[in-house]
């Protein structure tokens, strides 16, 4: 029988977390498989854990993961796939947001022969300003990038044990997840569906944390920005000799510039505008930089992507590599 791997990813979601063991054990009937839900506490500082616990004692299908600290959702996720064993593995927040009924969906896709099946999300229960920052930067994110990053994609989505293999095999550490399952390639196919209000609780990802994570789409697939750092210098370098130009026409053609109001004046406001302007360049660009060699730093630090305190459920023998985890305290 075919088994499916179910990736949560959670953060202080007590209130919500009932509802999900209820809606996603009913969803799971109409798989027509065996399965295992892998839940990765990402450091929450309420009750997330004892409840995943508690629901492994019940149900031994439900396996937990509590990660020392807060490591971030793409870490937790990147911490499920690497424990999961099943022939497909689903990604899907803890917040029901993406509902767990879709999964019967995705898997149909999947049965029909393609590998990496995207949720994408026809109509939101967002506020407007988060629904138009997200529509820009899909868009902008599909011009910077040559991958095929398809718009309005989340995190949830179906990857057949191929591409789950790929992607714990790669090394980066700033990850962003929705880019690099475009990268490994593979038959892909999508499935729409009306992504629902918050079931219960607060949010957990902040416009801080989503503005990390748009940047580690943008920085870690595209060298557009270094090439507007050249574009900003070669503007600049343009304006530059064109008001050489125009100085020295006008002290030549003093009188000239004279008649029609534009005679040589002592330039103070100019230079000190321009000092500005150029200033303002090369801090851009100095940050750009910036951006990118900090990612080269932590890649080369090598640290592991996550650590685990606790665990539930999860066999030994599934344990990743020394390299992406440090240390692991099994539940008794």
């Amino acid at each position: 029988m075919q088994k499916i791997s179910v990736i949560v990813p959670c953060l202080n979601e007590q209130e919500v977390l009932p509802q999900l063991f209820r809606r996603l054990t009913e969803a799971a009937k109409d798989w027509g498989a065996d399965y295992e839900v892998i839940c990765v506490d990402d450091g929450s500082r309420d009750n997330t854990w004892e409840l995943l616990r508690a629901r492994h004692t019940a149900d031994a299908r439900w396996l937990g993961l509590a990660l020392a600290r807060n490591f971030g959702h793409q870490a937790a996720v990147s911490a499920g796939l690497s424990y999961a064993r099943g022939d497909a593995a689903v990604i899907i927040d803890a917040d029901l947001q993406d509902p767990p009924e879709q999964i019967s969906a995705l898997l149909a896709r999947w049965r029909e022969g393609f590998e990496v099946v995207l949720a994408i999300r026809k109509k939101r229960q967002d506020p407007s300003l988060k629904r138009l920052l997200a529509w820009a930067f899909y868009r902008l994110l599909k011009r910077l990038t040559p991958l095929p990053i398809p718009a309005d994609a989340g995190d949830f989505c179906l990857l057949d044990r191929k591409v789950v293999e790929v992607m714990n095999a790669l090394p980066e550490r700033n990850r962003y997840l929705r880019g690099l399952r475009s990268w490994c390639g593979f038959k892909q196919a999508t499935v729409e569906f009306e992504r629902e209000a918050r079931a219960a609780g607060t949010p957990q990802y902040t416009f801080k944390r989503s503005l990390e994570l748009a940047l580690n789409g943008v920085f870690s697939f595209s060298a557009a920005p270094l090439r507007l750092a050249t574009h900003l210098g070669l503007i600049v370098s343009s304006f530059a000799f064109l008001g050489a130009v125009f100085t020295f026409c006008q002290k030549i053609f003093a009188s000239q510039f004279a008649r029609i109001g534009l005679a040589p004046g002592p330039g103070f406001p100019t230079v000190v505008i321009s000092i500005l302007f150029l200033g303002g360049v090369q801090l851009i660009c100095l940050g750009i930089l910036g951006e990118y060699v900090g990612r080269i730093y932590d890649e080369v630090k090598a640290r592991p992507m996550w650590v685990v305190r606790e665990s539930c459920g999860v066999n030994s023998k599934s344990e990743p590599s020394p390299s992406q985890r440090v240390a692991e305290r099994p539940n008794a």
